[in-house]
């Protein structure tokens, strides 16, 4: 008996130390993989034909001759399933080792755990025993899973302390471009992740991302040096192999039911059918077949998955939106459907355009401004408001552009700075109106003035806002009561705003998101005002070896950019507000006198 236990056990043993059979990771999914049903509209057994894409970057990743596999890819391609959960069942089933799945965070780590490979453990029978969870001495946890020969460890990015001192030979890097900039304060994590596999003359690194703007994207850095293959399948008419590019796609935008592909190499228009069925064909083409790492791209075109008037439409959408002012529908569709970066435009006004643009409106104000909002900027001996009218689709109208002078020690200035925020507009067919919200900067030397001028004013909706720059901070976000006075102060993104604001005010056709700005010489839209509106542009500079946009002064000698602030305080007035842009109808049944009653207590406009 103890002679059968010692050779079962050398037989497990032999069985870890073995070396791997002659088998790729896509002829390992497509006899072994099983899709859950929590993660997979299709559940059941996995089928590489079905992404035949997938076949030559899953069997790079276990190919013994490549260190590092880069993928930079739309986000309906399978990347999870391809790239992560199956190099992950590949080693843990013939060539355990020590794997490290590095996510954006340990948030995301414990979700990846929890919704993908769990179930894939549990679904996949040549899986399902290699992790013992029932044991309680077994060591494993939400975030490492221990097999015979090694360990799938889930780590953030964020966290410095779970990349460090951590030997793997096995790196999954998921979704790089969401990754911090530095891991605390140990610098960037990828690196970080990285320098675990030092010890494994067989190391395998394998990043994967879709990417975001360019030159900041993570994965676009590590695409460009690589061999940067592009998925190519053979054309329908002519058979010559053909990558699958935007620019050949062919639409009528009345007629989505006829989509097609033109070949370059023909000029053969093919119906989305007539490509897709010659996908089994297809194959990755090298631009640089000699470089060490190999680098795969990949857009939504090339999935099986994914309509192509899916597609077109959403380009529609964003396109549409774009000509509105609004480019973040088409950055999204740029990075998640063409996996392609976005390149910003460094935005930058000038003024004489601006200031030729002006146009007489022959009235206080226009009749399509349905509300007003302001901002004001507090300097030493002054502020400068300006009163922005909004109609429907956030279409815009300069009111007035004003500068109060004072000492602001004394109250007499503050107290001309309310009657002016206390008045009202009158429209071209008779309306009049107030300002429904007010932004003051609280950000100079006046700080805690401001904050009780806002308090008492609060019913009125005249709120204290800091700014804080950075492109990751939100527009604005639920006012804090923490300060001296308690006053509701919001904080707000300037650089997100500067980003709205110059969107806008580029559009050159009237309508939506447009702004229009009066030529009455009393209003205050001088042209000192527009040189202070585009005093600014933006620039990409480098933090700590990491790029980043920034908003610097076009011309270091002119330092005054008010307006520019100013504008964009009315503008997250509005967005506070969150009135209902939209023209009454005249047509509609008088409303019915309201009953008398207790009159209720409001909030002041505080979420």
């Amino acid at each position: 008996m103890v002679k059968q236990a010692t050779i079962d056990l050398f037989t497990r043993i032999f069985a870890v130390l073995a070396p791997p059979p002659d088998m790729t990771i896509s002829e390992w999914a497509d006899e072994y993989r099983r899709l859950s049903s929590e993660s997979s509209a299709e559940p059941g057994r996995w089928r590489t034909s079905k992404a035949p894409y997938q076949k030559e970057i899953m069997d790079a990743i276990c190919d013994v001759s490549i260190q590092k596999v880069v993928v930079m890819s739309a986000a309906q391609i399978g990347k999870t399933d391809g790239f992560i959960l199956n190099p992950i069942g590949y080693f843990m089933h013939y060539d355990p080792s020590p794997i490290m799945v590095l996510q954006p965070t340990i948030q995301m780590a414990e979700t990846f755990s929890k919704d993908r490979l769990s179930p894939m453990l549990r679904d996949t029978p040549v899986l399902r025993d290699r992790v013992n969870d029932k044991a309680r001495n077994s060591g494993n946890t939400i975030l490492q899973k221990i097999f015979p020969g090694g360990h799938v460890t889930m780590v953030g990015a964020n966290s410095p302390s779970s990349l460090a001192s951590r030997p793997i030979r096995i790196l999954l890097a998921d979704e790089i471009d969401r990754y911090p900039a530095t891991a605390g304060n140990e610098g960037d994590p990828l690196l970080l992740a990285g320098k675990r596999l030092t010890t494994f003359w067989n190391k395998k690194e394998v990043d994967v991302s879709t990417p975001t703007i360019k030159g900041l994207s993570r994965i676009e850095v590590e695409y460009e040096h690589s061999t940067q293959e592009e998925w190519n399948v053979p054309c329908p008419a002519c058979g010559a192999l053909t990558p699958l590019e935007w620019a050949n796609i062919v639409f009528d935008r009345e007629n989505l039911d006829e989509i097609g592909c033109v070949c370059p190499a023909c000029g053969v228009l093919s119906s989305e059918t007539e490509w897709k069925e010659h996908f089994s064909g297809g194959k990755f083409i090298a631009k640089y077949p000699e470089r060490k790492v190999r680098g795969f791209h990949l857009n939504a075109l090339a999935s099986l998955f994914v309509e192509w008037r899916e597609i077109v439409q959403k380009f529609l959408t964003a396109n549409d939106e774009k000509k509105k002012g609004n480019i973040e529908l088409l950055k999204v569709w740029t990075n998640t459907e063409m996996g392609q970066t976005w390149e910003e435009e460094g935005e930058q006004l000038e003024t004489d355009d601006l200031y030729k643009r002006r146009e007489k409106y022959n009235c206080e104000v226009p009749e399509e401004v349905l509300v007003l909002t302001a901002g004001v900027d507090v300097q030493d001996d002054r502020f400068e408001i300006e009163v922005v009218g909004w109609g429907v689709e956030k279409e815009s109208w300069g009111i007035r552009y004003q500068v109060i002078r004072g000492d602001l020690k004394l109250k007499p200035v503050w107290d001309e700075l309310d009657a002016f925020l206390s008045q009202t507009f009158t429209t071209a067919d008779g309306r009049r109106l107030k300002i429904i919200c007010t932004c003051v900067d609280s950000g100079g030397h006046f700080t805690t003035q401001v904050y009780r001028f806002c308090k008492e004013r609060t019913a009125r909706r005249v709120f204290a806002i800091k700014g804080k720059g950075g492109a990751d901070v939100p527009y604005y976000n639920r006012p804090s009561t923490a300060n001296s006075v308690k006053a509701p102060l919001f904080t707000i993104g300037v650089d997100t705003g500067k980003a709205i604001l110059y969107q806008r005010l580029g559009i050159q056709k009237e309508g939506p998101n447009y702004c229009h700005f009066p030529k009455e010489k009393d209003r205050g839209y001088t042209q000192e005002y527009f040189r202070g509106l585009t005093a600014e542009k933006m620039v990409m500079t480098y933090k700590k070896g990491k790029a980043q946009y920034v908003w610097t002064l076009k011309d270091g000698g002119y330092k005054r950019n008010e307006p520019l602030d100013i504008r964009n305080y009315a503008t997250v007035a509005l967005e506070i507000a969150n009135p209902v842009l939209k023209k009454p109808d005249h047509a509609a049944p008088p409303a019915p006198p309201r009953k008398r009653g207790r009159r209720s207590r409001g909030n002041g406009g505080i979420a």
